[in-house]
């Protein structure tokens, strides 16, 4: 029996992630959440299905990709939850409707005072303090466009917590706003009186922007209608040209602009008023019946094969959740190991349980790092998001051989660690929206993202692996004082060997950096914050070699080199890229600062307390594992 659980338990968890491999279902209502959310559309120049949008536009707003509708009374399932497709339904065809939704969140009391919104729970009122709709945020929106004005003046690190708020609500109703106007001509019953109207409207705007350009007063409102329009996301795909060319992705103010008066609009915007009508009138088949020909239409014209086919593929994988099952599938091998250092003997089924499930994990994170470069056409790293999880792989993959050459226990606790907390950072980043973004132009090099981006990233997933091990080594030894006797030439070596792999790497990718830096800039090296700290790294690997081969550190000594090089590896990846620092800085962000000098001081601590409480050991030039060396 005990020879199969484990294979059966591992088995148990891999149907966890595969079961959601059949896609998203559609509702007992018959909406065709899974069709409408596949229809592809592209916002801020990335091409995506309108599934990603709902979902990417919510979790800005709300924090979450679901949508409670009465947080008030606490329902937090059941018929009460929309799915982020069903909002972006809701708001786009009836918009009526969804303003009264509290999809908007806000915590800080200043702004609800400026708003005059509820401070606490409020049944009334519909709300529960926290969330609000629309139609309770827009009778103050030029108190809030007015003190958002004087907050963006403000340098961004030097933002109180009311003026981050102000920034991330005005954010938040632009989004909103934009969303709410993506098919404004087609929601009319009647489609050619709603365009005409619309074309109408449009012409008012273009008048109200001449006058305005020759000193004449006007009616804001039009020029807001219009921005708002000009912002929408584009749902119209290209048509052929001159010569035959397609023309680009427009919105249905563009298309209406572009078309002259004489033609009809692209049958995309007629595509949406037949769903629209049918989502009013709750004729769910008649509106599955438009998507299906819209789709059909799409791929007769052959003119966005690719977007057809790239959107049900991002919708499944937003659907499957790959790396939240992961981080969860982390967190119980961490359990399980846990539980196998306290009785080593007698929990040997558990320590293959943990390591079958960090091969799991290894496969995920695998899977789902594959499908992103699949979805964007690029390198596993592109940005701060994707260099967490490639991290956490990599990481994971090193616990792992780790536990292969060692079977204590020690390799998977590496693993699950790493492996849940940059999963974990990586959902927290994922809070600010899309994760799939458009790059900046000087970063637009498939070559140089996968060589430098990787090889460096693989250099600082190596330095974690070794600092962690440090980490473990102190915790196990001020616990167990007998540990260090026990531990101490195994762990020895297991630094040793990452240390080498992360200098390795850590160089070549440093120089590859500055080969591209010169390609780029004009310049090999320019004292960037960026690339001072990835030579940090590897000055501080060379070090730590150096002292370990020189016999200038003992055991104690290079563990604590070791776990120095966690905080310096933190703020070469993730210090000057959120701290508003450098040529790679991505702004600065008021919670990765306070994460990031927690971490530093929690290792600070561990280093003082293995100083005052454990005592130094010589460790010999080329230290094996013991045979006994089990974790007790």
């Amino acid at each position: 029996m005990k020879k199969w659980l484990p294979l059966t338990f591992i088995i148990l968890c891999a149907l966890w992630p595969l079961s959601y491999l059949r896609g998203p279902k559609n509702p007992d209502s018959g909406l065709p959440l899974r069709e409408f959310g596949s229809l592809p559309v592209i916002n801020k120049g990335r091409h995506q299905p309108l599934d990603s949008l709902a979902r990417n536009s919510l979790v800005i707003l709300r924090g979450k990709q679901t949508l409670n509708l009465e947080p008030w009374k606490g329902n937090f399932d059941g018929p009460k939850m929309y799915t982020a497709t069903e909002w972006l339904m809701e708001l786009m065809f009836t918009p009526e409707t969804a303003d009264t939704r509290p999809c908007f969140r806000v915590d800080n009391d200043n702004v609800k005072g400026l708003l005059d919104l509820p401070m606490f729970p409020d049944t009334a009122a519909k709300t529960d303090g926290k969330h609000f709709s629309w139609n309770q945020i827009s009778p103050k929106l030029p108190a809030l466009q007015r003190e958002t004005m004087r907050a963006a003046r403000i340098k961004v690190d030097l933002r109180n917590a009311y003026e981050r708020s102000l920034m991330d609500l005005s954010d938040s109703t632009g989004i909103y706003q934009m969303l709410r106007a993506s098919i404004t001509p087609c929601l009319n019953p009647d489609f050619k009186a709603g365009l005409a109207a619309y074309c109408d409207k449009l012409t008012q705007a273009q008048k109200a922007w001449g006058d305005r350009s020759d000193g004449l007063e006007v009616d804001e409102s039009i020029l807001n209608w219009v921005q708002l329009e000009f912002n929408a996301p584009l749902i119209v795909p290209p048509r052929p040209g001159v010569d035959d060319k397609l023309t680009e992705w427009q919105n249905c103010l563009q298309e209406i602009r572009n078309t002259p008066p004489t033609a009809e609009p692209d049958r995309s915007l007629a595509s949406y008023a037949a769903m629209a009508a049918a989502y009013k009138s709750g004729n769910m088949a008649g509106m599955t019946t438009a998507i299906n020909e819209y789709r059909e239409w799409l791929a007769s014209t052959k003119r966005i094969d690719a977007d057809l086919k790239k959107g049900p593929r991002e919708q499944l994988f937003n659907y499957v959740e790959v790396f939240y099952k992961a981080m969860v599938l982390s967190v119980l091998a961490m359990l399980l190991g846990l539980a196998v250092w306290f009785a080593p003997a007698k929990l040997e089924v558990l320590r293959k349980i943990a390591v079958g499930l960090m091969v799991l994990v290894v496969l995920l994170l695998t899977g789902g790092i594959l499908t992103r470069m699949i979805l964007e056409g690029r390198p596993p790293v592109t940005n701060l998001y994707s260099s967490a999880l490639f991290i956490g792989w990599a990481a994971c993959l090193f616990g792992l051989v780790l536990e292969k050459i060692w079977p204590y226990c020690i390799g998977v606790m590496v693993s699950a660690l790493i492996g849940f907390c940059t999963l974990l950072v990586a959902h927290f980043l994922s809070l600010s929206g899309d994760t799939m973004v458009m790059l900046q132009a000087v970063l637009d090099t498939n070559f140089w993202l996968a060589t430098h981006v990787v090889i460096v990233t693989l250099g600082y997933a190596s330095t974690y692996v070794a600092g962690i091990l440090g980490v473990f080594y102190v915790i196990r030894s001020l616990l167990d004082r007998t540990a260090q006797e026990r531990l101490g030439k195994m762990f020895s070596s297991m630094v040793f060997g990452i240390i080498c792999f992360a200098m390795l790497f850590s160089f070549v990718g440093t120089v590859l950096g500055g080969i591209w830096a010169d390609q780029s800039w004009g310049r090999f090296w320019g004292w960037d914050p960026k690339e001072n700290g990835a030579l940090v790294i590897v000055l501080w690997n060379a070090l730590a070699l150096h002292a370990r081969l020189g016999g200038m550190v003992k055991e104690r000594g290079m563990m604590l080199l070791a776990i120095v090089g966690n905080m310096v590896t933190s703020w070469s990846w993730f210090g000057v890229n959120m701290l508003g620092i450098g040529l790679h800085s991505y702004g600065f962000i008021n919670a990765a600062y306070y994460a990031l000098w927690s971490f530093i001081g929690f290792n600070l601590l561990l280093i003082i307390l293995a100083l005052c409480f454990l005592r130094s050991r010589k460790v010999s030039a080329k230290p094996k594992a013991p045979a006994d060396a089990l974790p007790a």
